[in-house]
């Protein structure tokens, strides 16, 4: 049904979820990130709450991701159908997988990464995912999705695969990239990997418009001057 990797770069500080799914529009409902903070994975039977809520209890009240992500379980309940992965701001990492987690499934932490998934075709999907995440060259965005195509290269879900994401915070308040294929009837993280390679070498020119008009680029659009 899902697999994840949320990952730390330790040189530039940034966070990040790759995920995808065989459900529509994963990354409505799964990947959370805020700056300086951290990144939560939440999935399996998706609660969306505790995405923000871990976030929260990491930035407000200074807990342990492993401290968080306990305490949001047992204020919401219903924990054994919950599949959650957490890093924080300096890369300490906590994984939980409810008895009730779907299938064949498996949650692997790793150096500034963590993997997890359900209905997957084997569990070595997911430490496939870790391996490829550590040894990936480049930036975030590319590790990140090594890890996705790692996966797929072990044997993906047992099923097919819809929908995949990428959400990415480096130092600002908004994600320095938010990239979504909602519903595809094939290779989503294919079309993802697209995306990514098509925004990269845009990333800095749209940080740029935001925080300085005077020196955005121009690319040629109507309207855009």
């Amino acid at each position: 049904m899902t697999f994840s990797i949320i990952g730390r770069c330790s040189e530039t500080g940034q966070l990040g979820i790759a995920i995808s799914s065989s459900s529509i529009a994963v990354g409505a409902r799964c990947p959370w990130v805020r700056a300086g903070v951290g990144a939560v994975s939440t999935q399996n039977i998706t609660l969306p709450a505790l995405g923000p809520e871990i976030l929260d209890l990491l930035e407000h009240e200074q807990l342990e991701p492993g401290v968080a992500l306990d305490r949001a379980l047992h204020a919401n309940g219903w924990s054994q159908y919950r599949q959650v992965t957490v890093i924080d701001s300096d890369g300490r990492i906590a994984t939980f997988s409810g008895k009730e987690s779907l299938g064949i499934h498996n949650a692997v932490a790793g150096d500034q990464c963590a993997a997890a998934g359900n209905l997957l075709s084997s569990v070595d999907v997911i430490q496939a995912m870790v391996e490829a995440f550590e040894s990936a060259p480049g930036q975030l965005g590319d590790r990140l999705m090594a890890a996705m195509h790692a996966a797929m290269a072990a044997g993906g879900e047992a099923g097919p695969v819809h929908s995949a994401a990428m959400k990415i915070v480096g130092d600002l308040v908004w994600p320095i990239a938010d990239l979504r294929v909602d519903w595809a009837d094939a290779d989503p993280i294919g079309q993802l990997d697209s995306l990514w390679e098509t925004y990269k070498p845009q990333l800095q020119d749209y940080l740029t418009r935001a925080l300085d008009p005077t020196a955005a680029p121009s690319y040629g659009v109507p309207g855009d001057e």
